[in-house]
């Protein structure tokens, strides 16, 4: 992701209106940057300072486990067998869970939607090596960001296909979906094949 250069016209950034706010972001077949090639991405925050989210089908190829043994926490195989993701090039060592709304609060949580909630604190990982976490969940290592107009500008450029959440379409892809179906899923449900995309199509 690059940031726009002085000479271009600068796009309008996010009001809140305009937010993208747990909208999907789909990399779009010109998107070349390694950190983004054929990445989804679940958009957490999004406003005039700027935009943050979560990749969602990028595996570490680690386990949970190895999380729970650096923390020396104590826990049951079944717990530790879901797969780390690669959240995105940014603060890489710092972990974010984005999971359903639960009745237990951690100690820092923000509701994304109705369906879907992140938490980056060290409390929700004690839980769920104990078995006491929330019903379902996604743990990801890094984030993907950007600066004020930034994402607003690759838009323009077409970098991304944006997907608006339907009714059960995020839940879905976050905790039901395997990872390698997840960019197909989510195009699927606006009406696009990404296998019909060129380098130069637009987004919807």
């Amino acid at each position: 992701m690059e940031t726009p250069s002085s000479d271009k016209p600068q796009p309008p950034t996010a009001s809140d209106a305009t937010s993208l706010r747990g909208q999907l972001l789909i990399a779009m077949p010109g998107l070349l940057d390694p950190n983004f090639v054929h990445s989804v991405i679940y958009i957490c925050q999004h406003s005039v300072e700027g935009a943050m989210g979560i990749t969602i089908n990028r595996p570490l190829g680690l386990p949970l486990s190895q999380v729970f043994e650096q923390l020396d926490l104590d826990y049951s195989p079944p717990n530790g067998s879901q797969t780390l993701l690669c959240g995105g090039p940014v603060e890489e060592q710092q972990g974010f869970v984005l999971h359903r709304p639960a009745v237990k609060q951690w100690q820092a949580t923000a509701a994304i939607s109705d369906t879907i909630s992140l938490t980056t604190s060290r409390d929700i990982i004690d839980d769920m090596a104990s078995d006491q976490g929330p019903d379902a969940s996604l743990v990801a290592l890094g984030y993907a960001g950007w600066t004020g107009g930034q994402l607003e500008q690759e838009l323009l450029d077409n970098a991304w296909l944006t997907v608006p959440p339907g009714a059960d379409l995020v839940p879905q892809l976050l905790f039901d979906t395997p990872l390698e179906q997840r960019a197909d899923v989510a195009a699927a449900s606006i009406g696009i094949s990404l296998s019909q995309l060129s380098n130069s199509a637009g987004h919807a």
